[in-house]
This record gives C-alpha cells, sequence and structure tokens, in this order.
C-alpha cells in the first residue's frame, strides 16, 4: 500500500495554536472533570458489548514486578514490597491460632513502565489543566483538588479499535523515533476495513514493547521512542476519540520540539482536548489476536482505580472479542 508523506509537518508554533482550535473546555460545561469520556454515551457501551462473539479475553497489561520494575527503561519505575507475615498469630495475643494471613504494602510510580492511565491534571500550560482549572489547585501534599482519576469512576468501556503500524509497513515494530502520521492512521484504517469513531477507545500499536524485550531498552537519556506526531492530533479532534492508548507513551521521542512541547501529544491532548491517555500498554497479543481474526474492533474495558486527588492509575486494561 502506497502511503502519501505529509504535506507539512506543523511548526511549534501552530500546535501551541492547537491548545486553542481543538479545544473542548466548555463543550460539556464550565465544571466539567470528565473531558472526552463524556463521549463513551450509554449507546456507545451497548454497541461495543454487541462486539461480543466469542468470549476471548486479552489483557492489554504487563506485570508490575518489583523485580523487574523498569522493562522498558523509562528511569521512572519505582516499585516497592513490604511483606508482613505471620500477622494473625502476632496480633490475636492469647494462644496459639491454626490459620494465618499475609498482608503487604505497595508502593508504585505510576507513571512509569508499567501500564497506566494519566488524568486530566497530568500536565498543564500557562498555569492550566483542562476546562480552565488552575494548575495550582495541586500541591505535593494535597494533590490534585480538581482534577483526578477518581472522576472515571464508572470505568472506560466502550468500542476498541487496534491500528496496527507496524503491519501496516510489513515489520515486526517500528524503528526508535518513528513519527507516526495522520495518513498512516488513514491507511491503516483502509487497510484493515475499520474507522475510529466518537466515543472510541484508539489503542495504537508500535511494536516498542516487543523491540524492547528483543534488544533491550534505551537509556533513559536518550529516551527515543515511536509514537504519534503533533500532526495527529487534529485526527483524533476531528474522529471524537475518548482515550488513546499504545506501547509507548503516546509521543514519538523526541518530539522534534522544544522544552515547552516535548510531549506535544501529552501537553495539547489532555489540557485541550481532556483526552485520556493510557500509557505503556501490552499490545503485542492484541495485535496477533486481530491478525488471526481479521477483526479489528472489540469490547474495551478498564476499571481505574478511584484514588482521590492523584492524576494517575495503574491499570489492566482488557479487549474481549
Amino acid at each position: 500500500m502506497t502511503i502519501s508523506t505529509p504535506v507539512t509537518t506543523p511548526t511549534q508554533d501552530e500546535v501551541i495554536g492547537y491548545i486553542d482550535s481543538l479545544s473542548n473546555w466548555g463543550r460539556w460545561g464550565e465544571d466539567d472533570r470528565l473531558g472526552t469520556l463524556n463521549l463513551i454515551t450509554p449507546e456507545a457501551r451497548i454497541r461495543a458489548a454487541q462486539l461480543v462473539k466469542d468470549g476471548t479475553v486479552v489483557s492489554l497489561s504487563r506485570n508490575i514486578d518489583p523485580d523487574d520494575a523498569d522493562p522498558l527503561g523509562t528511569g521512572l519505575a519505582v516499585v516497592q514490597r513490604f511483606m508482613g507475615i505471620g500477622e494473625a498469630e502476632h496480633h490475636m495475643g492469647k494462644g496459639t491460632v491454626r490459620f494465618d494471613g499475609v498482608t503487604e504494602y505497595v508502593g508504585i510510580a505510576a507513571h512509569g513502565s508499567n501500564t497506566h492511565l494519566d488524568g486530566l491534571a497530568h500536565y498543564s500550560w500557562d498555569g492550566k489543566n483542562y476546562n480552565g482549572f488552575g494548575a495550582d489547585q495541586i500541591t505535593s501534599i494535597g494533590g490534585s483538588k480538581a482534577l483526578s482519576v477518581h472522576h472515571a469512576s464508572d470505568g472506560i468501556v466502550t468500542r476498541g479499535v487496534l491500528l496496527d503500524i507496524p503491519a501496516l509497513h510489513g515489520v515486526p515494530w517500528l524503528q526508535p523515533s518513528h513519527a507516526i502520521t495522520p495518513e498512516e492512521l488513514l491507511a491503516a484504517e483502509e487497510r484493515q476495513g475499520v474507522t475510529v469513531g466518537s466515543g472510541d477507545a484508539l489503542l495504537v500499536h508500535t511494536g516498542h514493547a516487543a523491540r524492547t524485550y528483543a534488544e533491550g531498552p534505551n537509556s533513559p537519556r536518550n529516551p527515543n521512542q515511536p509514537g504519534l506526531q503533533a500532526a495527529c492530533l487534529p485526527f483524533l479532534r476531528e474522529r471524537d476519540v475518548a482515550v488513546i492508548g499504545g506501547d509507548a507513551i503516546q509521543d514519538v521521542q523526541p518530539s522534534g520540539y522544544g522544552l515547552d512541547m516535548l510531549r506535544p501529544i501529552h501537553t495539547v491532548g489532555l489540557v485541550a482536548l481532556g483526552l485520556w491517555l493510557i500509557d505503556n500498554m501490552e499490545l503485542t497479543d492484541l495485535a496477533a489476536k486481530v491478525t488471526e481474526t481479521g477483526r479489528s474492533e472489540f469490547f474495551f474495558a478498564m476499571l481505574p482505580w478511584r484514588m482521590v486527588g492523584v492524576t494517575s492509575s495503574a491499570t489492566n486494561p482488557i479487549a474481549l472479542f
């Protein structure tokens, strides 16, 4: 398949202009805290449920393993696990008990190699988060007062669509720093016979996880990753995507822009569109399933933790066929 190259790559000033031109601020009310999750209507969930045919489930998350805490080499994946063994006998006091229990404390750096959901307070621009909420409402002690992942308490249950970019090019994975263009997204739709629509969970397979496992991670000081180029932002807005996920961090790295726009998909997506992001998914098995069945759409479900005041949740999304 011939893939046309984009006429132009947006300049940094043009990408900054997306903050206004693609904005969803006020679209669902001045106090809205759901952003694009508003696009997942009851009707969208019903349509998604009708995609279930054989009950096959594919997990879209990798393990959270303290013994392998940073498999993708992000440099931010601290996992602490402290086990408490023998609590029953210790706390029961008198006599000897015949049962015992184990408890633990687990600490996770949520924005790291593990699969996680980015909430709308994760990024700000000019002192504002999504819908104009002030970034000053986030403090290290008080947490995020206005926007938090607990607002997604209904879960993210909708139609999922996988666009397989390596398969489009006939390769097992994209090379580091491959910038995915809107033209490639359109070509993948055409090849797979699917169209991304309103309220969808769009998953973009780059093969980054598979390449990393095969060849080893990049240094955190040189975080080259395939991902979406900023030119894809109008596509995401026009299609009214509810959530976007990938097996890297959405943004191609390096992005080609300065420090102000180091990650334009994150910055414009979260702040202007109110678009929730799922970073570092495990999409290898899902891509194989799509190839095997020829089905690029499926029932998608993800139930983030109802944690108040935080900007991320570790999560285990699933695709149900």
